[in-house]
């Protein structure tokens, strides 16, 4: 059977890779004090030893938008093409190419079917960074197959918190009991406090360093009560939620032309389907 060799809470932070390449002016002052964390933080996987990675991230609208937005979704490929336009020209990173390993996606899929959770899948999956940031900084010489696990974290309605907690002990008891002769590593990726296009989007740590204080400690602690219920859930509950949500997208720079354009297709299939109820 598979071991589970490590498990790890990282950041996706995705503009460490630029900050840490920068040399001269263009290089943050706090640069190298997180290239220095980073690297002491990189040694918890190099000495687990994995053969296989489990990563727990979200799509950023990239690839999965309103039309079809799964709330659980494992890529299952031999290869993952990986990191988008947008994220090479804002963020700096670089484009990638990550092995797949299919066996193990595939017995998620199956086993999770039988455990109560009805996962989607994609044969075709582009992931972004909250997968390859992780790899950049735990493993940047990207030479390990990769599980991507989806999780819906931006469109409402979204799951709950304690089914987050019932997916990871799922995911963790199905890697050990897959008969493989492996030892995987599972990373779950993301972020504490944020404030994405604010004016502390940029700073050396996030906008609210008491809460993600307490977050660790509650993460550190296991103590899955007290992150759940600091944690608020804001519904879709009506078209003209939606409508509201599209406009104000309209009237923003988006980072992705991507973006946009699916902004402008759901809102015309918005508009024909209101027409169609009339």
């Amino acid at each position: 059977m598979a071991t589970v060799a490590a498990v790890i809470a990282s950041t996706h932070h995705p503009f460490y890779y630029r900050a840490s390449t920068s040399t001269g002016a263009d290089r943050p002052p706090f640069a190298d004090e997180w290239v220095a964390k980073i690297e002491a933080f990189r040694q918890t996987l190099t000495r687990a030893e994995p053969d296989v990675l489990v990563m727990v991230g979200s799509d950023h609208f990239h690839q999965l938008w309103l039309d079809n937005m799964p709330q659980f979704l494992v890529g299952k490929a031999p290869f993952f093409d990986a990191n988008w336009y947008n994220e090479e020209r804002e963020f700096g990173l670089p484009r990638m190419l990550l092995k797949g390993e299919e066996e193990l996606a595939g017995y998620l899929l199956r086993e999770g079917l039988d455990a109560g959770f009805d996962l989607a899948f994609s044969n075709e999956l582009r992931i972004d960074h909250s997968v390859t940031c992780p790899i950049i900084t735990l493993r940047p010489q990207a030479d390990l197959p990769v599980v991507p696990v989806y999780t819906n974290i931006f469109a409402p309605p979204m799951p709950r918190p304690e089914r987050f907690v019932k997916l990871g002990r799922a995911i963790r008891g199905m890697v050990e009991s897959w008969p493989a002769d492996k030892r995987v590593a599972i990373i779950g990726t993301g972020h504490l406090s944020l404030e994405l296009g604010g004016p502390r989007q940029f700073g050396p740590h996030g906008p609210d360093p008491e809460f993600d204080r307490r977050a660790v400690a509650w993460i550190a602690c296991r103590d899955f009560a007290a992150s759940s219920g600091r944690v608020a859930i804001r519904w879709l509950p009506t078209p003209a939620c939606t409508a509201t949500t599209l406009m104000a997208c309209a009237t923003m720079s988006c980072s992705s032309r991507a973006i946009c354009r699916r902004c402008s297709d759901s809102a015309s299939r918005s508009e024909r389907s209101r027409r169609l109820a009339e």
